[in-house]
């Protein structure tokens, strides 16, 4: 139906109709075609359409249309029409196909969002403004500072607003909305038509026209989806495996959280496949610098969480891959929708591990079909170390001495065998292996035999021990009765380690609390007993 349809049979201006030709289109889209005509006949539109349908064009020609054949003056610091959107990339994208499209009109515009200065975007309202592409928060601040005013704003886009009441704006597109005329056109696109969003609707429509191009939550079906079913630690050595075999390139991953992309994008460039994650942690140069790599072809692998990647329009993306399902189906959809766009083919691949089954279950329901399970046969798992470590443990470690009152091993992800402490006032039993050795120093008060490493040479704590002080002991070197050390590791307990040494050598373990193991003399001891020894032969002599 929609090829018989030309953008000319839509009798927009002729100045769009040649920008429309020089990108390379002739035919609208079916939510172009749909939405452009309503649009254009001055009322209210609710349109439901997937990402990678055209919607952008979908409002930004019948709004250049109004404004090229309704002229004003444009007046600094008062746009015309305002577009709203969730995230930076999708505003940069917005006001890309402004520029695009309105190149041959005397139309102005420019964008806002967060994450950098506002002086240059307070030069910019001070000149002539028709459109303004923003996101809620930054617009918000610059109504604060009294650069910009929306009190001429004849038209209200509110893009991806399902994405919008997501990330938490409804409280700021109210705020904007208090401050807009009341006579004005409001334009909603949403890729979905949700309960909220129907009820953001019920405030701000009036008597809307309504289009919805596909199914509700209906994936492409241009896109050839696929599940890989591997444990979580493998993903990303299969991942790489995939990329070489297939020499894939401009491949779009998606991560669950911003960790999980700066993890995985270095581990793939030590890998030798040059890649970059994009993210709102990271600066809004970064972003911009990744993503113009990654279009332009030099970059092999761009890694995003689900809200940096709105707005990403990249044409004829070949590949999308999940390393990670969605905690929400219905962003599966949404990922997906980055490929196969404008009528190409592209592939959806996803890594699955056990744990995120119910994941993949939600997502098989919402689109009622089955995603094909596959495997790669000439992919051989890594081989990984005992219990998922990555890196080699010293084979003769320092002793070291311990805070608080964890034992070896037996603290936080220790990896030695766990050993039980005695009770307060009783007596250890023996323990396997030598005694660590003890350096020559004055005798301590409450000392105690020094506690052998934990099993496979790490020491207690994986702390190196202080120079010239031996290990000291967890459990012992207690008066019986007395409190166990804090387990803050914040105040030294009087053990092998203390600085009060006592003025005589009396001060020893009573035979309630001398461990049943013999240990080594400490020089210093012996060396006291020579003094005695001879001082009590000096007294014999005489």
């Amino acid at each position: 139906m929609n090829s018989e349809v030309t953008f000319a049979s839509l009798a927009l201006a002729e100045p769009l109709l040649r920008a429309i030709g020089e990108a390379g289109y002739t035919h609208p889209t079916p939510i172009q075609a749909q939405a452009i005509p309503l649009v254009m006949q001055g009322g209210d539109l609710m349109a439901a359409a997937q990402t990678g349908t055209g919607k952008t064009a979908g409002f930004t020609l019948p709004i250049l249309h109004h404004l090229v054949t309704k002229p004003k003056g444009a007046t600094p610091g008062k746009p015309r029409c305002l577009i709203l959107t969730p995230t930076r990339e999708l505003a940069a994208q917005v006001e890309e196909s402004v520029q695009t499209y309105g190149k041959y009109v005397d139309v102005t515009s420019m964008v806002m969002f967060g994450g950098v200065g506002m002086n240059p975007q307070i030069a910019g309202l001070r000149k002539p403004l028709d459109i303004l592409v923003a996101t809620p928060g930054r617009l918000l601040d610059h109504i604060g500072q009294k650069t910009l005013s929306l009190s001429d704003v004849e038209i209200l886009v509110l893009d991806e607003a399902d994405r919008m009441l997501d990330m938490g704006f409804i409280r700021d597109i109210k705020k904007v909305l208090a401050l807009l005329p009341k006579q004005r056109q409001n334009l909603l696109f949403s890729a979905t038509f949700s309960d909220e969003i129907k009820a953001l609707a019920d405030g701000l429509m009036n008597k809307p026209g309504y289009v919805e191009v596909a199914r509700r939550n209906t994936a492409s079906e241009l896109v050839e989806q696929s599940v890989f079913l591997i444990g979580q630690k493998q993903k990303r050595h299969l991942l790489a495996h995939l990329i070489k075999k297939h020499q894939w390139f401009q491949v779009l991953v998606f991560t669950r959280t911003k960790h999980g992309a700066n993890r995985l994008a270095e581990q793939l460039d030590k890998d030798g496949i040059p890649a970059l994650a994009i993210h709102g942690n990271k600066s809004q140069n970064a972003r911009t610098r990744a993503l113009s790599e990654f279009k332009s072809g030099d970059l092999q692998v761009l890694v995003a969480t689900d809200i940096a990647a709105r707005g990403l329009d990249i044409d004829q993306l070949p590949q999308v891959v999940n390393f990670e399902l969605p905690n929400v189906p219905e962003d599966y959809v949404h990922r997906i929708g980055r490929t196969g766009r404008a009528g190409s083919s592209g592939a959806a691949i996803s890594l699955v591990d056990d744990e995120e089954m119910k994941h993949l279950v939600a997502i098989e329901r919402l689109m009622r079909r089955k995603i094909d399970r596959v495997n790669d046969p000439d992919f051989v798992p890594v081989a990984l170390p005992v219990g998922g470590e990555t890196h080699a443990r010293p084979a003769h470690p320092a002793p070291a001495h311990t805070r608080g009152g964890r034992g070896s091993g037996g603290g936080r992800g220790g990896n030695a065998s766990p050993q039980q402490h005695p009770a307060r006032g009783q007596q250890p039993g023996p323990r396997h292996g030598k005694p660590a050795a003890v350096t020559a120093q004055a005798p301590k008060r409450h000392a105690a035999p020094a506690k052998p490493a934990a099993a496979g040479g790490q020491p207690a704590d994986g702390a190196p021990a202080r120079s010239g002080r031996p290990a000291r002991p967890q459990g012992e070197g207690r008066r019986p009765g007395a409190a166990a050390p804090r387990g803050d590791g914040g105040r030294r307990g009087q053990g092998e380690g203390s600085r009060n040494a006592p003025r005589s050598p009396a001060a020893q373990h009573t035979p309630a609390t001398r461990p049943a193991q013999p240990v080594e003399e400490s020089g210093a001891r012996r060396a006291l007993k020579a003094v005695a020894a001879l001082l009590g032969g000096k007294r014999d002599k005489n």
